[in-house]
């Protein structure tokens, strides 16, 4: 039979995932309520890598590097936090993927 056996060429883009980065500002009482911890946690069950970091003016920022799914569930997370946070708003923007390697606390 003719074409029988032979491996299909496909394009270099099949199957390729891709990844994503965000930044998210978040807003309210964020600190002092182990946010960046429960974060830090929340990501690396998720496999994404960034960091995560509380800002002068009362707020934390993290990155986020991953899956678009994945990537996408953090930041849904940041919506509510950690129990004792009260997240009154979230800013998400979008990078370029820098490559980024596991998950810190800055």
């Amino acid at each position: 039979m003719r074409g029988a056996n032979v491996p299909q060429l496909l394009p270099c883009s099949v199957g390729v995932v891709s990844r994503q980065r965000r930044r998210v500002v978040i807003t309210g009482h964020v600190q002092n309520v182990w946010f960046r911890d429960t974060c830090r946690s929340e990501a690396l069950a998720r496999d994404v890598a960034g960091w995560v970091r509380n800002r002068p003016d009362g707020g934390v920022e993290a990155v986020f590097e991953g899956l678009p799914e994945a990537v996408g569930k953090m930041i849904s997370w940041c919506r509510t936090g950690p129990p004792r946070a009260k997240v009154a708003g979230v800013e998400v923007s979008d990078e370029p993927v820098r490559g980024e390697v596991g998950f810190v606390i800055r």
